[in-house]
């Protein structure tokens, strides 16, 4: 059983108020991968040109 299916069958036994609850913080954390997405492709182009200098590789070349 998967962990979503899981969190399905516990949800079920929470009271309304609670589920809402559970609810509200779900929806922060898919609001707040969504942010992080977002901020990740807008910086991606900027830092992109940096990442491709030798100097870089360079680097991190011992990791």
């Amino acid at each position: 059983m998967s962990e979503k299916e899981k969190l399905k069958i516990e949800i079920d036994k929470l009271p309304e108020q609670k589920a809402k609850e559970v609810l509200d913080y779900v929806r922060f954390l898919i609001k707040q991968e969504s942010e992080i997405m977002s901020s990740t492709l807008v910086s991606e182009p900027s830092l992109g040109k940096d990442w491709l200098k030798s100097e870089e590789d360079e680097a991190w070349s011992n990791l």
